[in-house]
C-alpha cells in the first residue's frame, strides 16, 4: 500500500520590504512521504520569496516534469520554474528550455557545494537560471519551525530573510552561486 502525503496548512504573512510586496497567504502543503521538513520548509521559503497570486505548489517529487514551484502565465507559458535541493544537470538544462526564468534553490551543507563544484561550470551557460545556496545551519533551523499547522511571518529586508512562529526566529541568507544574465 503507498503512502499518503501529509498536509500542512500554513497562514505565511509576508513582509518584503525589499520588493515592495506586503500580503498575507493561507497554503496547503502536501508532503510527499520521502520528503523532510527541510525540504518543504525550503519549498516554503521560496514561495514566500517570489509570493504572487499566481505562484502555484508543482508535484514536486511525484513529477520528474514538474518544479516544486512554478508560474505560469494567462496562455500557460512558464515564466517561472523553481526547484530546491539538487537537480542534475539535464533536468536543470530542460528546465531552463521550458521556462522564462528558473530558480534554484540548493540547500545541505557541503552536498550543496559539492553539487555546484560538479555542475556549475556547465550550468554557467544557462542565461535565465539563477542558483542560490542555503547554508547548512539555515536549512536545518527552518525545519525545526514545521509543524502540520503553522502561522509564520516572513520579513525580507535587505537581502535578509527571517522567518518567525510565534517561538523562535529564523535568519537565513542566501548565498548568491549564479545570477541570471
Amino acid at each position: 500500500m503507498a503512502l499518503k502525503a501529509t498536509i500542512f496548512k500554513v497562514e505565511l504573512k509576508i513582509a518584503n520590504i525589499d520588493g515592495n510586496y506586503y500580503h498575507d497567504h493561507a497554503l496547503t502543503i502536501a508532503r510527499h512521504p520521502s520528503e523532510t521538513d527541510e525540504r518543504m520548509m525550503v519549498r516554503l521559503l521560496a514561495f514566500a520569496l517570489h509570493a504572487d497570486d499566481a505562484l502555484a505548489f508543482g508535484k514536486g517529487l511525484s513529477a520528474d516534469d514538474e518544479p516544486d514551484l512554478w508560474q505560469k502565465d494567462l496562455t500557460g507559458a512558464i515564466d517561472l520554474w523553481i526547484d530546491v535541493g539538487l537537480p542534475d544537470e539535464k533536468s536543470v538544462r530542460k528546465s531552463c528550455g521550458r521556462a522564462k526564468q528558473v530558480v534554484i534553490y540548493a540547500y545541505g551543507g557541503r552536498t550543496a557545494d559539492l553539487w555546484w563544484e560538479q555542475s556549475g561550470g556547465k550550468l554557467q551557460r544557462c542565461e535565465n537560471l539563477t542558483v542560490q545556496s542555503l547554508p547548512g545551519e539555515s536549512s536545518q533551523a527552518l525545519a525545526k519551525l514545521a509543524q502540520r499547522n503553522m502561522r509564520l511571518d516572513c520579513t525580507i529586508q535587505e537581502g535578509q530573510i527571517w522567518l518567525a512562529n510565534q517561538d523562535d526566529r529564523v535568519l537565513v541568507e542566501l548565498v548568491p552561486k549564479k545570477a541570471r544574465a
